[in-house]
């Protein structure tokens, strides 16, 4: 591999002959690829989707479109964060197990050691004038981010006016009743499942991506690449995969529950986030209201204020957008002194790495275990229904975390005190900005908080 990089990633294609296939690509040049990927993967999912498709597909062609496509469909249905996924999927087709374990780990690594830092500044100086005038111009826009996000989601689930119901009805549910998100996300599966059996045209809206009609040359995963023996469907190794999946949970629960107790803070983070990470459908958005449910108001780890700050902090970070529980399990590890006031870095580190790997081991298991068999069937997925349905649920669940990020940025003191005009502004120009102009992420944060640290040092 080439280091005189011009591009994101690399500056010469594997192969200059587009005519004919790459050359093999050994584990190191793969590692070296994902390690480069997991530092530079910006913009959010569909940023991250669309590098690993300009690298994978159009420049290296390491896997055709069409295969690649298959993986992200499959990657779309599960819970979890997609870009991270499809990474993992790619990299174990690609080097069988470990291949996709480095694949996956490396997409998340540098943002929680990014992010760890971030952590600790906010913690350890977030009450000092630059900062905090920093968080005052990036607050505002963060619930800018959740309407787009809710208008993102929007646009792909929405198709007829029962999945519009849908959304009414789980927005009604949180908003008003304050229903927890999984029991929104369980009904709404079972509206999907058996409103598909009656009007099925109505619920067959899944599926991510359609099917490829473009071709960039051969690739070492073509469309008529054989299935590798490794990814072949057996329920001997899928028994495998889960045995040492559940294993490891067990493992790493059980040293929980031995040095901090069943009530322990490690202990319950573990556990609260093992269950977060299977209500990811819909993206990191989605799981946000489950997050604030649990961690704000049940364990109250945190403040909702310092919720929308670790939210800000998760979008300026490379890495899946779910790696803002990283920031909550620091914050809490931190000010809950999990290892005594003495050692509060070290508590909050290890409680941010606790939650990392009680969020995204579920990911893992999905490919690894599921991947064969998706290979076998090559994307005839039967359940799309249920998560068409979810999708439509999260439109409403989203909506109504962004009425919760506005309430606590415009009226800080509460609907008593006073409204703040200046964060409302900033708002309502982030909104317009990403809806009218498309600006990119990392560029409106910068821009608000530039307009937060003006605000800070007028007045």
């Amino acid at each position: 591999m080439n280091n005189s990089s011009t591009t994101p990633i690399d500056s010469v294609d594997a192969v200059t002959d587009r005519s004919r296939k790459p050359a093999p690509v050994g584990f190191a040049e793969a590692l070296r690829f994902w390690l480069k990927l997991g530092f530079i993967s910006f913009g959010g999912p569909a940023g991250q989707i669309a590098i690993m498709h300009t690298e994978l597909v159009e420049r290296r062609r390491w896997i055709s479109e069409r295969r690649f496509l298959h993986a992200l469909n499959y990657c779309m249905l599960l819970p979890g964060p997609e870009a991270q996924q499809l990474a993992t999927y790619i990299g174990w087709l690609m080097h069988r197990t470990w291949g996709g374990i480095v694949a996956g780990a490396l997409f998340v690594l540098p943002s929680l050691f990014i992010l760890m830092g971030l952590s600790w500044i906010y913690l350890r100086f977030g009450d000092v004038p630059v900062v905090a005038g920093i968080f005052y111009g990036i607050k505002p826009a963060v619930t800018a981010l959740v309407i787009h996000a809710a208008h993102r989601i929007g646009t792909r689930a929405l198709k007829n006016r029962w999945m519009w119901g849908i959304a009414a009805a789980a927005f009604v549910a949180i908003f008003v009743f304050g229903a927890p998100f999984p029991a929104i996300v369980l009904a709404a599966g079972l509206i999907g499942f058996f409103g598909s059996r009656r009007w099925p045209d109505v619920f067959s809206l899944g599926g991510g991506h359609g099917a490829a009609d473009q071709t960039y040359g051969p690739a070492l995963i073509d469309d008529d690449t054989p299935t590798p023996t490794h990814a072949r469907f057996s329920r001997r190794r899928l028994a495998q995969v889960l045995l040492v999946g559940l294993g490891l949970w067990l493992a790493a629960m059980g040293l929980l529950v031995a040095s901090q107790g069943w009530h322990g803070t490690l202990t319950q983070m573990g556990w609260f986030f093992t269950k977060a990470a299977l209500l990811t459908i819909g993206g990191a958005y989605a799981v946000l209201p489950y997050v604030y449910q649990g961690a704000v108001e049940h364990h109250q780890w945190l403040s909702g204020v310092q919720m929308i700050d670790g939210l800000a902090l998760g979008e300026t970070t490379p890495g899946p957008l779910i790696i803002v529980v990283a920031f909550v399990g620091f914050v809490g590890g931190w000010l809950e002194q999990v290892f005594g006031a003495d050692r509060l870095l070290l508590g909050a580190a290890a409680a941010a790495s606790v939650v990392t790997f009680f969020t995204f081991l579920p990911s893992f298991l999905f490919i690894l275990a599921g991947g064969p068999a998706v290979e076998s069937t090559h994307g005839k997925l039967g359940f799309t229904a249920p998560l068409s349905a979810i999708t439509a649920a999260v439109v409403g669940v989203v909506l109504n975390l962004a009425l919760f990020f506005a309430y606590h940025v415009l009226w800080p003191q509460g609907f008593g005190g006073r409204f703040d005009v200046v964060s409302a502004a900033i708002a309502v120009a982030a909104t317009f900005a990403l809806f009218r102009f498309k600006v990119g992420v990392l560029p409106l944060l910068g821009a608000c908080a530039a307009v937060g640290l003006l605000v800070t040092w007028v007045t």
